[in-house]
């Protein structure tokens, strides 16, 4: 599997490379800035970018708009973003094409190596990741909305694993529950939430993302 890493931390590009490649990846190119970026992107062809959101020269989203415009010129591109902090931004901007292969982790999960390249395989298969603590702050920052308040703590526990990206099979797995129980706790979530039912991974992911924008306040 063909990788395209950017990462301007010497010493954590570097660690990532070694990562990937003692899980037998192939880094066709490793970069510290969005030019960088973008033209490996473009000249390499990978099978999944893994970018860090904060790139040189701006320092501010360069990697994340570098990964953006990929995906324009090429839809479909897979891309896993990184960055050390929470931003709801970042994820809905990632998200919001509609196709599959993306995702948003925090820089901490990286150095859980089973849980990182588990990631990065399942965003290159189409699929999505989207880190649990981000979710679970997206969650409590609207935890006192009334809708969020008719959500059940299960519930609320399904729809953690649901925006992860995460099957009903792998949910009730995780809740040690069966796959029937967690087919009728969605449809519950949906309908309390006024969304469209779908099993499609990255639709649900947008849905329950879609939701925790709602009421936010648009620039003027």
């Amino acid at each position: 599997m063909r990788v395209v890493l950017a990462e301007d931390l010497f010493l954590l590009r570097d660690g990532l490379v070694r990562m990937l490649e003692a899980y037998d990846f192939e880094i066709v190119a490793a970069v510290e800035s969005g030019p960088e970026l973008t033209r490996a992107l473009a000249e390499s062809e990978p099978d999944v970018a893994v970018v860090d959101v904060r790139l040189p020269p701006s320092h501010t989203d360069e990697g994340l708009q570098c990964a953006l415009a990929a995906r324009r010129a090429r839809p479909g591109l897979p891309v896993l973003v990184l960055s050390q902090h929470v931003e709801q931004l970042y994820a809905r901007e990632l998200l919001a094409d509609g196709d599959g292969g993306v995702g948003y982790l925090l820089k901490d999960r990286v150095f859980d190596a089973d849980q990182f390249v588990d990631a990065v395989r399942r965003v290159a298969g189409g699929g999505t990741a989207m880190d649990p603590q981000v979710i679970q702050q997206l969650l409590s920052r609207r935890s006192q909305d009334s809708t969020v308040g008719l959500l059940t703590p299960r519930e609320r526990e399904v729809m953690e694993l649901m925006a992860q990206g995460r099957s009903n099979a792998a949910i009730a797995g995780q809740l040690v529950v069966t796959e029937r129980a967690v087919a009728k706790h969605t449809s519950n979530i949906f309908a309390k939430l006024g969304l469209p039912v779908s099993d499609d991974d990255n639709r649900r992911v947008l849905a329950v993302l879609a939701y925790l924008d709602h009421g936010r306040p648009q620039p003027h």
